[in-house]
């Protein structure tokens, strides 16, 4: 394993001194250098443990304990606080004169804009085709799972925000992860933790956060303007171009303007994507109890090449945190800048994100797939990715191609600009608040919009990937930690009720 990733390492010396660029074109040549590079940091991030013939990706082991650890816990206050969720959303339990930027609905709705993204069209199907229907159960209670994650991560991100002078918030796990374990008496280990954390989240956001979004975006604008006939077809940095352009202009005017954008297109696009897949399953109404017996027996008897139960159980899981990110911490940094005093009600907002995300939105698009074109071959029929969910659409209705690759581009526009500002507060939290720091950052972000037209999907899966996870190790290890705090604060809050 060492030698391979040290291996990789020098191989990339010679790939960015060659004088051969001319021979390629600019596409070429920055996947040349992407490639290798994604090969080298995936290998070290998802170090796997092989147990029994199945493979255990460690980082993904670590984000399903946590889950199961804060559930348990926490009385399963995934289940049993999501009535309290709802409410506190309907503005039953209003707060006024509170501390914060957005309403409880924009930071939720900035929240699910940076996890629904393409994983959710194209990420399951791709579980799917390697794990067979019973992937989807352990995906939805992964998604369960990751709601309680998400309810601590959001509690801890409101608890030890900072209040600038000028209102506005910076929050989020380098934060909580500095002044909390700073609390405890660990001032420099609370330090070192969200040092790290700040700077996996600036060089992972540029990843699955951008790049992976924007060159499916650009994969699903030459399926709608026609293919390989398409102008746009060799000139991906013109549509990135075009696309960095729209980004920066959401951006540049700061969370307030992320959270009016986000806030409108998250309902529309979850709403549009729901109906859609409730028009499929409806003609294919007589398919769904096999659909979910499927579900249900496969994920404890699977008939997948994928490594029986433990690697049915696995893809699922791993799915549903690339989808939901819960454990990553991203989403707290959106929850910390709600206008709320009582830390407790932005868990309650926060354990509402991976239902939509993963349980609601996520299952809509393996139960399409399920009821429309699997088989056992699935995996051998060509298609990958969001190409196998369009053909599932399709299937069934025979125009759905266009307006689903449509909704995929909004779906990665949005975590694009959501995942922007997860970038910018990790940045300033390294360099500090200032209006030249946040242009700076910016314009980077904008830059690589573009870049991520121009390589190709592979080392853009594998990097993303490999980037976002990354930072789960600092943040897990900190909320372990504030645990105790979490609890006793949720103990009060029921008591006040």
């Amino acid at each position: 394993m060492t030698s391979k990733i040290i291996n990789q390492f020098y191989l990339l010396i010679p790939l960015i001194m060659s004088s051969q660029i001319s021979a390629q074109s600019f596409d070429q040549y920055v996947d040349t250098i992407v490639g290798p590079a994604a090969d080298l940091v995936s290998n070290i991030i998802f170090f796997e443990l092989t147990l029994g013939g199945n493979s255990f990706p460690l980082i993904v082991v670590w984000l399903i304990a946590a889950g199961v650890f804060f559930t348990i816990y926490l009385r399963f206050i995934n289940i049993t606080g999501f009535k309290h969720a709802y409410e506190l959303l309907r503005g039953k339990h209003p707060e006024s004169g509170s501390s914060g930027e957005l309403s409880y609905f924009q930071a939720l709705a900035t929240a699910v804009s940076g996890t629904v993204g393409i994983g959710n069209i194209g990420g399951v199907a791709i579980v799917i085709s390697l794990g067979g229907p019973g992937a989807i159960f352990w995906l939805i209670v992964a998604g369960f799972v990751g709601m309680t994650t998400k309810f601590v991560e959001s509690v801890a991100g409101v608890m030890f925000r900072n209040i600038n002078p000028d209102g506005s918030v910076s929050g989020g796990p380098m934060y909580y992860l500095e002044k909390g374990i700073g609390s405890m008496g660990y001032a420099k280990f609370g330090k070192f933790l969200g040092t790290f954390y700040a700077l996996g989240i600036v060089i992972g956001c540029l990843g699955i956060g951008n790049m992976f979004q924007s060159n499916q975006a650009f994969e699903q604008f030459l399926f709608i303007s026609g293919g390989e006939k398409s102008f746009f077809a060799d000139k991906g940095w013109l549509f990135g171009g075009l696309l960095a352009a729209l980004v920066g202009l959401v951006i540049l005017g700061g969370i307030q303007s992320i959270a009016k954008v986000t806030s409108k297109l998250v309902p529309f696009m979850t709403i549009f994507y729901v109906i859609g897949s409730l028009i499929v399953l409806g003609i294919n109404f007589d398919k769904i109890p096999w659909a979910f017996s499927a579900i249900l027996s496969q994920a404890f008897s699977p008939t997948s090449m994928a490594g029986g139960v433990i690697g049915v159980m696995i893809l699922g899981f791993q799915r549903a945190a690339f989808s939901n990110e819960a454990g990553i911490g991203s989403a707290a940094i959106a929850h910390s800048t709600m206008k709320t005093d009582n830390p407790i009600k932005a868990g309650f907002i926060g354990l509402m994100e991976p239902f939509i995300d993963t349980v609601i939105i996520c299952t809509m698009t393996g139960l399409v797939i399920i009821t429309t074109i699997y088989s056992p071959d699935i995996a051998s029929q060509g298609l990958q990715g969001i190409q196998l969910t369009s053909k599932a659409f399709s299937s069934t209705i025979s125009w759905s191609a266009g307006p689903l690759s449509f909704i995929a581009i909004l779906f990665a526009f949005s975590t694009m600009i959501a995942w922007s500002y997860y970038g910018l507060k990790g940045w300033t939290y390294l360099v500090g608040e200032s209006f030249y720091a946040e242009s700076f950052f910016k314009i980077i972000f904008c830059i690589f919009v573009a870049i991520g037209c121009m390589v190709n999907l592979g080392s853009i899966l594998k990097l993303s990937d490999a980037l976002i996870f990354v930072v789960a190790i600092p943040n897990l290890l900190g909320l372990y930690l504030l645990s105790p705090l979490i609890k006793q604060a949720l103990e009060t809050y029921k008591l006040e009720r």
